[in-house]
């Protein structure tokens, strides 16, 4: 099957089966979806969304957080992964924001790159999620479905290589919503471990290019 046919039908599946999809994570502004993708590296949105609202509650803004010292957000994040260097990133970003950007959010992406905690995947769900914006997203759940799905090669062994080989192909209206069909479908069905290829649908066309596939 040609790179060009795999793109089409791997496609044309999720827009079908996945028409409205959206992050799981729960937030009432761009601010609060900001804390909540800093707070989900290397943990599961699940629990990111079960320490969250009282976090907010104390602290539903830039200003309100930056006013607070680390030890104090510390206490609100303790069960998430990491989360001294997550309460320190949160108390300067907030910190960052208010002291360049009146408290908001920026859209840019530089701009978004220079605040404390902030890197590509994180800028790239804001500008996605929270601004519009054709980005795409490379963590761990996309990185190991592009390469299983054989939407990217071998040689695209680095987030930001998958990123740009599926930004190339996809296109600019889909990619929105490609970061969240590849990101479910590696979190529900191709699992890390042990992928459910008895319930896939698109198990006829998948090359299974499990070897190689996890980001290390």
């Amino acid at each position: 099957m040609k790179k060009e046919e795999r793109y089409e039908r791997i496609l044309a599946h999720f827009r079908e089966q996945m028409p409205n999809v959206n992050t799981e994570l729960e937030f009432g502004s761009v601010f609060q979806l900001l804390v909540a993708v800093i707070l989900s590296a290397q943990c599961t949105d699940k629990r990111i969304n079960q320490v969250t609202p009282e976090l907010f509650l104390h602290y539903p803004d830039a200003k309100s957080m930056a006013k607070a010292e680390v030890e104090d957000v510390l206490v609100y994040i303790r069960s998430v992964s990491y989360p001294n260097s997550k309460a320190t990133h949160l108390v300067e970003m907030a910190r960052a924001l208010v002291e360049r950007h009146d408290g908001r959010v920026p859209s840019d992406m530089n701009a978004l790159l220079d605040l404390p905690g902030v890197g590509r995947k994180t800028a790239n769900v804001i500008q996605s999620v929270a601004f519009g914006k054709s980005t795409l997203a490379v963590d761990t759940h996309v990185y190991r479905v592009a390469h299983r799905l054989g939407l990217v090669s071998k040689r695209d062994n680095t987030p930001y290589k998958v990123e740009q080989a599926l930004v190339r192909n996809i296109p600019a209206d889909d990619i929105p919503n490609a970061h969240h069909w590849l990101l479910l479908h590696g979190r529900y069905v191709c699992t890390s471990r042990k992928p459910h290829c008895e319930r896939c649908d698109l198990s006829g066309i998948c090359p299974k290019l499990i070897e190689g596939s996890k980001l290390e």
